[in-house]
């Protein structure tokens, strides 16, 4: 398997994930996102069938208020009014591979794509907005931390370093 920037050979209208949301993006909105450099749209595909997307995530700039940041994460981050992220905007998982361990092939590449853009593009955290209380917790065993009273969680730049230099 692997990950790979969106291209004109991948079939969207095939993906279903079971949401619909995410669904409709790929299928209707990533490639202009792509053209017009406002996401990055990345496909998990099988080696053998290129075409076939079997998951996706977008990877975009983003920032967060300093008082959003979770106090556990704040030591990490610069004290500046408006705290510089990347955002993962959406992750999927075809339907019909869902419970394959893919989510966490996704992640991994997202982390290590937003890390290694980081000092390039200035960005001290990973940010993701989580749709339901299940992906929410998906992301929270992977390190990231919630923020208050919302689907939104956050995983400092510091904090990833320290797990890829393990």
């Amino acid at each position: 398997m692997k990950v790979e920037a969106l291209a004109t050979h991948h079939d969207r209208d095939a993906f279903s994930c079971g949401v619909d949301s995410l669904d409709r993006y790929l299928r209707s909105q990533a490639g202009q996102d792509v053209r017009r450099r406002m996401n990055g749209v990345f496909i998990l595909v099988a080696a053998d069938a290129v075409e076939t997307v079997l998951g996706y995530y977008t990877l975009c700039a983003t920032s967060l208020p300093q008082g959003d940041v979770p106090a556990a994460a704040r030591k990490h981050v610069p004290r500046y009014p408006l705290v510089s992220a990347t955002l993962i905007g959406r992750l999927a998982v075809s339907r019909t591979r869902q419970g394959d361990g893919l989510g966490s092939l996704l992640l991994a590449d997202a982390v290590q794509r937003a890390y290694a853009s980081a000092e390039t593009v200035g960005s001290s955290m990973l940010v993701v907005d989580a749709l339901k209380e299940r992906a929410a917790a998906f992301y929270e065993s992977f390190g990231f931390q919630p923020l208050p009273e919302s689907l939104r969680l956050v995983l400092p730049m510091r904090s990833i370093e320290e797990l890829l230099a393990r």
